[in-house]
């Protein structure tokens, strides 16, 4: 059987735009919510953000000109990722070896707004040679095979909030199947008006705008909501031999996924196929629920997406799991989550220390009675763990990554 394993990661989130930041943001447990004063414009309730800390590479305009932020910034997590991984100019990036699966909730903000200047002041100046292609739903994996010289398969998922985590299960697949020994894995998402309006009109976007630290409150009994976020998160993904042949750094295996669709509301979340994906997800890995240590959660700060997820995790795992969600600190990153959470999960799993939930004083009675990490989090050695993500339209993606103690 095929081995798959990560060999590489990147990522720029509201954490910050290495590892070494995002685990010193954790360590001091830090909540990167803002107050956005350009959303009151747009008479929101909301108006909070997690914007990604630091500067983006200077790119000359000729490599980005058919992206927007959102391709920008999965250009910068998949360089970063590609150098960690020891592949830089590597010969097998361009010869059909790798391919891409990556994906977006959408496209480009600006470019959302031109199409709709056009349609609304019927001024076709508002549109011009990069205006569709910065916003098409495929925008972010087809502009990082043409950054990058990717002449492989190209996958691109658009499934809102579980975009990155199936781009990393898909990759996974795919290299199982024997079609490519290397896959450029992740999802992106760019903070806009249009993102956290989206939220708002629904009365699910927070309004704790005078105390944004203390906002998003998954799992808690006074949570209001979510937080949008957003960012990017590369992982390599490489067939086991090719990775050992060239010497690679192996980080992590991905040892199970499963997605699946409830096929029931677009926007209200089944338990039933949560659970199911979670077991389908472990059946994939050729394991127990009780070899899992650790579950990064979607926890996103909705009433019905905790309790609906707290109670499949429960009906799985049972109540010692430790369990804890990164949404706390970054809010919701959308189509990035899958991806940057797989990151700092695995991050998390080498460190030995699992980072707690923030804003968790007192979980909701509706919420499952599960082991919700406090405090000063927990030092924790697990030869796996599992990160889930739900998304719009019932779909679910359950990713379990394996670690071999002692680290080499």
């Amino acid at each position: 059987m095929t081995r798959v394993v990560i060999t590489g990661m990147g990522l720029y989130s509201p954490l910050g735009c290495s590892l070494d930041e995002c685990r010193s943001s954790l360590k001091t447990r830090t909540n990167k919510v803002k107050v956005i004063d350009e959303l009151g414009e747009y008479g929101m309730f909301s108006r909070l953000g997690a914007p990604v800390t630091g500067a983006l590479p200077d790119y000359p305009r000729k490599k980005i000109r058919t992206m927007g932020r959102v391709g920008i910034l999965a250009a910068a997590a998949t360089e970063q990722a590609i150098a960690d991984a020891g592949l830089t100019g590597a010969e097998c990036l361009s010869d059909g070896t790798a391919g891409v699966a990556y994906g977006s909730s959408g496209g480009s903000f600006k470019s959302m707004c031109d199409c709709a200047d056009f349609i609304t002041g019927k001024n076709v100046t508002a549109l011009n040679a990069s205006t569709y292609v910065q916003m098409m739903p495929h925008t972010v994996a087809v502009n990082l095979a043409i950054f990058f010289g990717i002449h492989g398969r190209i996958i691109a998922t658009s499934t809102a909030c579980t975009s990155g985590s199936q781009a990393v299960g898909y990759a996974f697949e795919c290299i199982k199947s024997g079609a490519h020994k290397v896959m450029i894995a992740g999802g992106a998402e760019e903070l806009s008006p249009f993102t956290v309006g989206v939220f708002d009109a629904m009365y699910s976007a927070s309004r704790l705008n005078d105390t944004p630290s203390a906002t998003p409150k998954p799992f808690d009994k006074k949570r209001d909501g979510i937080v949008v976020g957003e960012g990017a998160g590369t992982l390599i993904l490489e067939d086991y031999d090719h990775a050992v042949s060239r010497g690679a750094r192996i980080y992590a295996e991905v040892a199970g996924f499963a997605t699946n669709c409830d096929a029931t509301h677009i926007t209200n979340p089944s338990s039933e196929y949560m659970e199911i994906c979670m077991r389908q997800a472990l059946n994939n890995a050729g394991i127990n629920a009780s070899a899992v240590g650790y579950i990064n959660a979607h926890g996103t700060g909705t009433v019905a997406g905790d309790i609906a997820e707290s109670k499949a995790t429960f009906r799985v795992m049972g109540p010692k799991i430790p369990i804890a969600t990164l949404k706390s600190y970054m809010g919701h990153t959308l189509g990035a989550a899958g991806a940057i959470e797989a990151i700092l999960t695995i991050m998390m799993q080498r460190d030995g220390w699992f980072a707690p939930n923030l804003n968790l004083s007192e979980p909701d009675d509706a919420c499952a009675a599960l082991n919700y990490i406090t405090g000063n989090g927990i030092s924790l050695h697990t030869d796996y763990v599992m990160s889930n993500n739900f998304a719009f339209g019932g779909v679910n993606t359950s990713l379990i990554f394996k670690v071999d103690w002692p680290l080499e």
